[in-house]
């Protein structure tokens, strides 16, 4: 996952709105049930999916009052706890 990219995703939602992004992922989800898809394109688009949903989560803290800066550090604090523990 890309801080970055899910800030500007983030942004996107706040200017826009989060049903977008829903409706993309759906359409990126089904693309990846395509038999004909490589290893590279699938990873590829497991990564765009990752940071899609890193970004709805990022939007569902900021609209339950946590300030954007604090939602997006707390949610990259969890994504790297968890591989911590995996890795």
């Amino acid at each position: 996952m890309r801080l970055p990219l899910i800030k500007h995703i983030s942004q996107f939602i706040e200017e826009n709105d989060e049903d977008f992004i829903e409706e993309t992922l759906e359409v990126l989800e089904y693309l990846c049930e395509f038999d004909g898809l490589s290893e590279t394109e699938i990873d590829s688009l497991g990564e765009i999916i990752s940071n899609l949903h890193g970004a709805l989560e990022v939007e569902k803290s900021v609209k339950s009052g946590v300030a954007r800066k604090d939602a997006m550090n707390d949610f990259m604090k969890r994504v790297l706890g968890s591989i911590d523990k995996t890795g």
